[in-house]
């Protein structure tokens, strides 16, 4: 589907979906969304945006990605996961954009479309770089928001609709799951890179000496596992929403606090919700980075727009990983 036929299809989908009347007067890609299309619609007398999960919408190379429900990695995209997170959020309290509309029947338009609130204005990170004075108290609040999910425990680990549906991770512990992740994103790093090639040797042996230091845990909390400031927006009310929300999942808050630390900066103390293992934290954060090398170098190999910003964070995480010692 190109994207002139998507936006001229949605101009007419998503208000047939709200039973309004149409065409929508303008249609807006927005930026971001690499696993699903996100798009601003203005309508007769309000703007939404429409999700779109069609395989035109997604730049990930469809042989680079898991799609088993055993592995809590899994792509990320599609309702089921959507509307899943998007329930237990809500049932929770934390604030995400109100669902108005969902087709999965591809009635009003092809692959699945979910139609949201907009809320309009710059992103938290936009703000942040703005005027971060000005955030403290949503940070605080944010802070508050990950201390109600981070709260919320479940027996087992993986995507919040998985767990839902019984699924069984085939890891038999989250740190496991992350060092075979980790030495699969550092052979596929090494393969294209020459510089983590040099590195492969001391590196394997550096996750595996972190991974023998932890102990067994049995409680898993329930994260966003990819919270950026890029992917919170603030209200009217200065209350800090959640997007970005398919791959909620049930897993050690260590993951959620390095990618925290690594995407919030100087402000992540303000983010803390518990006291964090100090073993975890080193092995996750060791396989944070080989996550960002391997991962933006795997999106390219599709068709991807914004490659400057891809390779810009492949090659801040290889240096972080390529510092890191036992």
């Amino acid at each position: 589907m190109s994207a002139p036929t998507a936006h001229h299809t949605l101009a007419r989908a998503v208000p047939a979906l709200l039973d309004q009347p149409g065409p929508a007067h303008t249609v807006q890609r927005l930026r971001g969304g690499t696993k699903k299309g996100v798009y601003r619609l203005t309508l007769a007398d309000t703007t939404v945006i429409a999700y779109l999960w069609h395989d035109s919408q997604d730049y990930w190379p469809t042989d680079a990605q898991s799609t088993d429900p055993a592995d809590p990695f899994s792509h990320a995209s599609g309702p089921h996961l959507f509307t899943a997170a998007h329930r237990r959020l809500t049932d929770l309290g934390v604030r995400v954009p109100r669902l108005y509309a969902l087709d999965t029947t591809a009635t009003h338009h092809p692959g699945a479309l979910a139609v949201v609130e907009d809320i309009p204005g710059p992103t938290l990170e936009e703000r942040l770089h703005h005027d971060p004075q000005a955030m403290t108290g949503v940070l605080d609040r944010l802070a508050h928001t990950l201390r109600t999910m981070h709260g919320h425990q479940a027996p087992a680990f993986g995507k919040v609709a998985h767990v839902l549906d019984g699924v069984t991770p085939t890891a038999p512990s989250c740190h496991h799951l992350i060092l075979r992740r980790a030495l699969q994103d550092l052979d596929e790093a090494a393969a294209r890179d020459p510089r983590a090639r040099a590195h492969h040797q001391r590196l394997t042996h550096t996750l595996h000496t972190l991974a023998a230091r932890i102990t067994p845990r049995g409680e898993h909390v329930l994260i966003h596992g990819e919270l950026g400031p890029d992917h919170v927006l603030v209200d009217t009310d200065g209350i800090p929403a959640l997007i970005d929300i398919e791959g909620l999942m049930f897993f050690d808050a260590e993951w959620e606090h390095v990618f925290l630390r690594l995407r919030f900066g100087h402000h992540h103390p303000r983010l803390t919700t518990r006291p964090l293992d100090g073993a975890r934290t080193d092995l996750y954060a060791l396989a944070m980075h080989l996550s960002l090398v391997a991962g933006p170098l795997r999106l390219l190999d599709g068709p991807f727009p914004d490659r400057d910003s891809m390779l810009a964070i492949a090659e801040h995480n290889l240096h972080a990983a390529l510092a890191t010692t036992t």
